[in-house]
């Protein structure tokens, strides 16, 4: 106890026994159905590179937006059809399966930052944003090819913190617009966002018996 406040007597608040905290009211997320989803990636095919593969990326694997657009290159296994999630949903690691459909768009990416990397080589302007400490403990790494964004900005930015110019990942809210975009001319009603395209894979496969418990550690949460 502070001592300027010792000779204070302490009254109880006895109305103070029965309150309780008040419960945030749960929210039922939009879930599309398979037809609108298809309806729905059909019109995203519209959407500029890699706009409409970041949308597919989404409903195949199952990713939320932020984790596609921090998806370093060193996490994409084309050979096993997998995707390593970084640091997702409780700051837990994750594997989710890239559809076979995805593979040649995911090709086509990666070679095209192969060439920007190469461009940036030239430029001296590789430099990437590292998590954690990583930054200070391998002071190389930021330049390194795995550690770069999949989908990586077009044109370089000055970053606010380091105040270095290079590449950002693509920014979410074009995503966002995009899923919106293509839910209009689709004709839906509901309120589609990324997240509605990542949802539905995972009702699909909690359904589904005799893949749910494989699928567990996809995604690491209950759905």
């Amino acid at each position: 106890m502070c001592p300027h406040t010792q000779h204070l007597t302490i009254t109880p608040l006895p109305w103070l026994d029965n309150f309780e905290r008040s419960n945030k009211p749960r929210r039922l997320p939009v879930v599309l159905k398979v037809l609108e989803t298809q309806q729905l990636l059909r019109e995203a095919e519209t959407a500029p590179a890699p706009i409409g593969l970041i949308i597919k990326l989404l409903y195949g694997t199952g990713m939320r937006l932020m984790e596609a657009m921090r998806l370093r290159i060193k996490d994409v296994e084309l050979t096993r059809k997998e995707i390593i999630v970084r640091d997702g949903k409780g700051g837990k690691d994750r594997v989710t399966m890239l559809p076979d459909s995805l593979l040649d768009g995911m090709r086509s990416q990666l070679s095209l930052r192969r060439e920007w990397h190469e461009q940036d080589l030239a430029l001296n302007k590789v430099d990437v944003w590292l998590p954690d400490a990583l930054a200070i403990k391998y002071p190389n790494a930021a330049k390194e090819w795995g550690w770069q964004y999949v989908f990586a900005a077009k044109n370089y930015s000055i970053d606010p913190r380091s105040k270095t110019e290079r590449r950002h990942h693509v920014e979410e809210k074009q995503v966002q617009r995009y899923v919106k975009k293509a839910a209009l001319a689709a004709g839906i009603a509901k309120p589609a966002t990324p997240h509605t395209c990542a949802i539905l894979l995972r009702r699909i496969c909690s359904k589904a018996a005799t893949i749910f418990a494989p699928s567990r550690n996809y995604w690491g949460t209950a759905m």
